[in-house]
């Protein structure tokens, strides 16, 4: 009698539904806990005796803690008569139902197909050196939502991968990590260019990143001797000639690093052998100077 002056009659009527629906959410906790981990485990034994890719075991572990989830909520619907009857309600009126949910979770219904698109196509992996969204840095998550990127100055994007998979990816690690890097260096018209250029070489060859032809076919078998380290002309601009060197790098993750040492490696070579790089040339003239000039050749024409 005291229980039924303080607990609402409802609450008397539903103790054993409510109760049980409290059973089954800390069972699926408990129960997507314990999958996650025995996944983890198991992935990691086996990773040590063949090569398993990461993002493939992470969408798998993913998958299988949400069909747990899933599992319970089907559970606590079909055991509690007044859910099962709202469910039937909205099978019944499933059209609009399904037009409402959709348009309300169609970012996250978008973001989870893109996941699994990514993780089954696989345009880049975990661990690959990729540019995504005009940001470079290393893939360190693909998740059912997002991907994480952990950037060269060690921030961590949150992308959503609907966006992903609407753009172009550069991925600077599938089947080849080796990068053809550009250095641009421009000189003035008066000075040489063959004696420039063989600074450049000269340089370039010196550095311990540069990859060497005898590195460089591993990689690209059919290339030429030629084909290592080279210089190019690539425009005669208003107040200097431009010189583009191209050289070889083993990964992306250095290749930015390298050509600036080789930039001030040049720079300073340059400035010790008399080539010049110029600073831009501006020729003003002023009005006042245009229309002095034009009365004193009235006077001369007078």
């Amino acid at each position: 009698m005291v229980l039924e002056e303080y607990i609402p009659e409802w609450l008397m009527k539903n103790l054993a539904n409510l109760v049980f629906v409290l059973a089954v959410i800390i069972a699926s906790f408990i129960i997507a806990k314990i999958v996650d981990r025995a996944l983890k485990t198991y992935f990691g034994i086996v990773s040590k005796k063949m090569v398993i890719d990461e993002t493939v075991y992470g969408l798998v572990r993913r998958i299988s803690v949400a069909l747990v989830y899933f599992a319970g909520i089907i559970v606590i619907i079909l055991s509690v008569p007044f859910l099962r009857n709202i469910s039937l309600a909205l099978f019944a009126g499933a059209g609009f139902a399904g037009i409402v949910v959709g348009m309300a979770a169609q970012s996250t219904l978008s973001n989870v197909i893109a996941g699994v698109s990514l993780a089954t196509f696989r345009p880049f992996r975990v661990g690959d050196r990729v540019n995504i969204n005009n940001e470079y840095g290393t893939v360190t998550d693909i998740t059912l939502g997002h991907t994480v990127v952990n950037t060269w100055d060690n921030r961590r994007l949150m992308i959503p991968n609907h966006i992903i998979s609407d753009q172009s990816i550069i991925n600077w690690t599938i089947e080849d990590s080796t990068v053809l890097w550009p250095i641009d260096m421009g000189i003035s018209y008066d000075s040489d260019i063959d004696h420039a250029k063989s600074i450049m070489i000269e340089e370039a060859r010196k550095h311990p990143n540069v990859m060497r032809y005898e590195d460089i076919i591993n990689y690209h078998p059919m290339s030429s001797k030629d084909e290592g380290i080279e210089v190019y002309v690539t425009e005669c601009g208003d107040f200097a000639v431009n010189l583009r060197l191209f050289v070889w790098i083993v990964t992306r993750g250095i290749a930015y690093t390298t050509g600036c040492e080789l930039r001030e490696a040049i720079k300073k070579r340059f400035d010790a052998e008399g080539i010049e790089i110029p600073f831009p040339y501006r020729t003003i003239v002023y009005k006042k100077d245009i229309m002095e000039e034009k009365e004193q050749l009235y006077r001369e024409n007078k």
